[in-house]
């Protein structure tokens, strides 16, 4: 798969360099806060999820956030990937995680969606990509409104964490949509 670019990011394939930084961001407690993240993971954990995905198909494969500095060079910022594409259906999910924490609140992630979302449509022919945000993930919500995801449903209380139950919303957007508000 090629890079994909976009005004200040771009997204390329993950590598096996990138574990520690996945590791160091997945055992952030303020990073995974909205994520469908346990337990603590090591190495051993990071890199055995790396062999597998990087085992799967392609086009589920990791893809790094890197956003351009002044002097040209990228920094990794996140990741993110479609999740079990359905041949048929032409469906697939999406998960995204911005690790460093000061990048937040800049609009890299919904750029970088948006332009997950552009390549999943126009490369990858997918119908309909969806994403699940849990209850109280306000920032995740905005992001995904932007790009075009509406809501679709909840998930009522299927969420433990810390102590408690929490709803799960469904959002998607259909490639009609995408078309007529790229």
């Amino acid at each position: 798969m090629p890079i994909l670019y976009a005004d200040r990011i771009r997204l390329r394939a993950s590598e096996r360099e990138d574990i520690p930084l996945f590791l160091k961001w997945i055992n952030d407690p303020d990073v995974c806060e909205y994520l469908e993240q346990y337990a603590v993971l090591n190495r051993v954990h990071e890199e055995n999820w790396f062999e597998q995905v990087s085992s799967g198909p392609r086009t589920e494969l990791p893809l790094v956030i890197e956003v351009r500095q002044a002097d040209e060079t990228w920094t990794p910022i996140g990741n993110l990937a479609f999740l079990n594409i359905h041949p048929v259906n032409l469906s697939a999910e999406i998960g995204i995680m911005i690790g460093e924490k000061e990048y937040w609140d800049q609009g890299y992630g919904t750029e970088a969606m948006r332009r997950m979302c552009q390549y999943g449509f126009e490369e990858l022919n997918l119908h309909r990509i969806f994403l699940r945000v849990f209850e109280g993930n306000e920032r995740g919500k905005n992001a995904y409104r932007k790009v075009g995801f509406v809501y679709e449903g909840t998930m009522r209380q299927a969420r433990y964490h810390r102590g408690r139950y929490w709803d799960v919303d469904f959002m998607s957007i259909i490639r009609s949509e995408w078309q007529s508000n790229p």
